[in-house]
């Protein structure tokens, strides 16, 4: 099991600036991939970004640029750096954790945060 919290969102202005953190209750290094959700009022959940045990990342098209996500492996915590936001990046953001597990059956689980809110608005 892991236990992932949110934080850092909040009412920012147009052009603004936020950094989202994750605090898992599990070591991070076990994670094999680990991302950020984000989901609009009326909207399904979309990928924002991603990063890998590796440190690869990987960003949807409308943050690139703009976004960088990170992981700090001694703090078991994963980063969103937010730039340059606009409007459209208003919604509910979300933190999620991809891992492997030998139990209670082999195979490959997913973990999420409560979520954090993200408004832009002038």
């Amino acid at each position: 099991q892991v236990q992932l919290v949110e934080s850092g969102g909040g009412l920012v202005q147009p052009g603004g600036s936020l950094r989202l953190s994750c605090a898992a209750s599990a070591s991070i290094v076990s994670i094999n991939l680990m991302g950020w959700y984000r989901q609009a009022p009326g909207n399904q959940r979309e990928l924002v970004a991603r990063i890998t045990g590796g440190a690869n990342t990987d960003y949807a098209d409308p943050v690139k640029g703009r976004f960088a996500i990170s992981r700090d492996s001694a703090r078991n915590t994963l980063f969103l750096q937010m730039n340059s936001l606009k409007p459209e990046d208003t919604a509910v953001y979300y933190c999620n954790a991809h891992r492997y597990e030998q139990y209670p059956t082999a195979g490959w689980y997913d973990y999420w945060g409560q979520g954090t809110q993200v408004t832009v608005s002038s």
